[in-house]
């Protein structure tokens, strides 16, 4: 049972960073079970985040400057997974007519001009939210970054289990058959992690959640479903909402 966890929270890291985990067992495992370990994953990319701030606040930097390293360093960890799935998805939603001209469009590895204006704008949003509480103080921002890194992507298995699948191969796919003990696990070690926003943990926890179904609800209107790219929006919309909310609260 300990080395089943292990080998999830192990292909958990490896799906949603870029950090050395090892090498899996030979024994196959259901994506869909890993989604527990998401926030897991969070909290290591967050501490990377986080451990910039603290860099950040030793060498004297300005807030946006500090944003921007943190920013740097999560690009770094994470390999811009979320970011490709919101320029994917923005391409396909913004550029095509029909459902499957979206899905192709989606597919394709070139990024069209929705997809820069959305990585523009995601990266911008964050980096305002992250030097607006660097500036009241490097620990708070470091604390609100990890919280939001944890539960944005505890989200993610929200959607992975309830949304069916707009495609009959590829990531969002391959991840589907969520267990229950898994989706709740994930989404208890989501709500820990935004404990450490304070107070406002739970009107934190409602914007997360909010973003990731606003990009939910446009994905079911647009394609019928979820697919990789779609998860991996949802986790930069759920973010980006709770900076917001953090910036409006603080």
């Amino acid at each position: 049972m300990i080395r089943a966890r292990l080998a999830e929270l192990q292909l958990a890291v490896i799906l949603l960073s870029r950090l050395p985990a090892g090498r899996l067992p030979e024994d196959k495992i259901n994506l869909g079970q890993t989604v527990w370990a998401y926030p897991i994953a969070g909290l290591l990319i967050g501490t990377g985040g986080a451990l910039a701030l603290g860099l950040s606040a030793l060498l004297g930097l300005p807030p946006f400057a500090a944003a921007l390293l943190c920013l740097v360093t999560l690009t770094f960890l994470t390999g811009a997974l979320h970011e490709d799935g919101l320029a994917d998805l923005a391409d396909g939603f913004g550029g095509g007519r029909e459902r499957e001209k979206k899905l192709d469009i989606m597919r394709d590895s070139r990024i069209g001009s929705y997809g820069v204006t959305a990585l523009i704008l995601a990266y911008g949003l964050r980096a305002c939210g992250i030097a607006a509480l660097y500036a009241q103080g490097a620990h708070l921002a470091a604390a609100a970054l990890i919280a939001l890194a944890m539960a944005s992507r505890a989200q993610i298995a929200i959607w992975q289990s309830l949304m069916p699948v707009a495609r009959p191969d590829g990531m969002g796919h391959a991840a589907t058959g969520v267990p229950k003990n898994a989706l709740i696990l994930a989404l208890v070690y989501g709500a820990l992690g935004l404990t450490l926003t304070g107070i406002y943990a739970p009107l934190i926890g409602l914007a997360v959640v909010l973003g990731g179904a606003a990009v939910a609800y446009l994905a079911k209107r647009q394609i019928g479903g979820q697919t990789g790219d779609v998860l991996g929006a949802s986790q930069q919309a759920s973010e980006i909402l709770g900076w917001i909310a953090l910036m409006s609260l603080l």
